[in-house]
C-alpha cells in the first residue's frame, strides 16, 4: 500500500440547523446539514414542510394545484 495518499481522518463536528450538534470522526471538518434525526417528520412524527429552492410553488404552479 502507497504512504501518504489517504485523507486525515479526525474529529470534527455535524450542526444542524436546528441547533443539535453531533460529534462524529471524518474527513472533511465543521459540516453543516439542513436536517437530523432529532428534527426531520420522520423521527418526530410532526409534519414539516421543507421546500428547498422554492420546488413546492414550481410544482403547485405547473399543475395549477391552489391550496
Amino acid at each position: 500500500m502507497k504512504a501518504n495518499i489517504h485523507p486525515q481522518y479526525k474529529q470534527t463536528q455535524i450542526r444542524c440547523a436546528c441547533g443539535e450538534i453531533i460529534e462524529v470522526g471524518s474527513t472533511k471538518e465543521n459540516i453543516r446539514i439542513d436536517i437530523c434525526s432529532k428534527c426531520h417528520p420522520f423521527y418526530t412524527g410532526k409534519q414539516k414542510l421543507v421546500d428547498t429552492g422554492g420546488r413546492v410553488d414550481k410544482f403547485k404552479k405547473r399543475f395549477g394545484i391552489t391550496d
